[in-house]
């Protein structure tokens, strides 16, 4: 229940992942990741399938728990406005790392 507290998502935890939203589904999968006290969470495209102003709730979340919690987020996008968001930046083109 704590985690689904830290996600927003409280009030929804009798639901069936059919009746969420897909930006719900999104921070139940955060809400997950974060059960076990993680110092890194991978995510691949967290906001691809998802609105605008739900992927910046999904990026809102992910930098508090960098700034607030010091976890480490290490997240693929094709978003520029979500890779901008990010303190640090790679660039991957056909399997190479472009210079910075």
């Amino acid at each position: 229940q704590l985690m689904l507290e830290r996600v927003g998502l409280a009030a929804r935890a009798q639901h069936l992942p059919g009746q969420l939203s897909g930006g719900e589904q999104q921070r139940i999968a955060i809400a997950r990741a974060l059960i076990g006290s993680p110092q890194l969470i991978l995510a691949d495209e967290p906001t691809g399938s998802l609105d605008a102003v739900t992927s910046q709730e999904i990026m809102a979340l992910f930098l508090s728990l960098n700034r607030d919690e010091k976890i480490t987020i290490i997240l693929t996008t094709h978003n520029g406005d979500v890779a901008r968001q990010c303190s640090r930046r790679v660039s991957v083109e056909q399997g190479q790392i472009l210079p910075s």
